[in-house]
């Protein structure tokens, strides 16, 4: 299942769910670029970011595994990128691919020089790069965010703290205001033929995408289709109680002047297909619904339904 020709794609967002859509597409394309957010503050990425000024890795090293491919070379290196140590000492909880990406960054002085070495290495079937090229911190209006206060609204500063935060999150907004785009992932998004938003974390990891200038302006004014896929469940804190038009309204609102093609959504995790159908048709695009949903793993997508249903919104056969 490909096309016949290889149009360029390029899907933005992070962690896992831009993991998911990337295991899909390099099954139907190898002219492929993700664009991944750099606003990690935890975990190994965030001592790395702190201790060495970086870029947080974790995010780019997911990326990277995901496009690895499915032979013996592919699978081992991506089981090494993401393997994590475990010791009693500073080694602790470090993932091998941070280290790999943080070293050649040291050497090279290149964010995205480093990045493509590493897919070099690995074998990648298609590219990695940041949505900036220097580290961004997230901040979030939230309400409720301390239990005895459920009226209050307060800040909350960073990717961990808003993706978990017991609060309901109002709107997010990013650390530097205005940080520089990749020029690399701007250029990528301008000669794209699809462009895949999501799923995934909608705050803290598809919506920052939309809040760095040069970016969202990319997205605005490529020739490009874009497609939005919706989660399969929503996340406490983040999108606590949230519909799937919901989700869509908050990404029209943060950018009013995306023009999105297609919807992809699993009819499971729609509660009224009805709205959902007339939200999206008012955007002025149409309504994929496809079970896309791993079995046996709640809110997880399987690449090989989501790559199967990427197909029919894009005609590849």
């Amino acid at each position: 299942m490909t096309w016949s020709s290889e149009p360029a794609v390029v899907a933005l967002g992070g962690g896992h769910g831009l993991a998911a859509s990337l295991v899909a597409l390099r099954r139907l394309t190898s002219d492929l670029t993700a664009v991944v957010t750099v606003a990690d503050n935890g975990g190994s990425s965030g001592r790395l970011r702190e201790e060495f000024g970086v870029l947080p890795p974790g995010d780019l090293r997911m990326a990277l595994a995901a496009l690895c491919g499915d032979d013996r070379w592919g699978q081992t290196w991506a089981r090494v990128l993401q393997h994590r140590f475990e010791s009693e000492g500073e080694m602790d909880g470090h993932a091998v691919g941070n280290l790999l990406i943080v070293a050649l960054w040291q050497l090279l002085g290149d964010h995205v020089a480093g990045l493509d070495w590493v897919g070099g290495l690995l074998g990648a079937r298609g590219r990695v790069l940041p949505m900036a090229i220097s580290p961004i911190d997230i901040t979030a209006r939230v309400r409720g965010a301390r239990p005895d206060a459920p009226d209050e609204v307060t800040v909350v500063r960073g990717q961990v703290d808003v993706a978990t935060t017991p609060g309901s999150v109002l709107e997010v907004s990013l650390e530097p205001s205005d940080p520089k785009a990749c020029p690399e992932a701007t250029h990528a998004i301008g000669e794209a033929d699809w462009i895949v938003l999501g799923p995934g974390s909608w705050y803290s990891s598809v919506i920052p995408h939309l809040l760095v200038p040069d970016l969202r302006e990319a997205l605005a004014t490529t020739p490009g289709k874009v497609v939005v896929t919706l989660n399969l469940e929503t996340q406490p804190g983040e999108t606590d109680g949230y519909t799937p038009e919901d989700h869509l309204t908050v990404l029209h609102r943060t950018a009013p002047d995306l023009r999105i093609h297609a919807v992809v959504a699993d009819p499971a995790s729609v509660p009224d297909v009805g709205s959902l159908e007339a939200m999206v048709a008012g955007l002025g695009a149409r309504l994929v619904l496809d079970d896309v949903a791993l079995a046996g793993a709640p809110g997880q997508h399987d690449p090989e339904k989501l790559a199967r249903a990427y197909a029919r919104v894009t005609g590849a056969n």
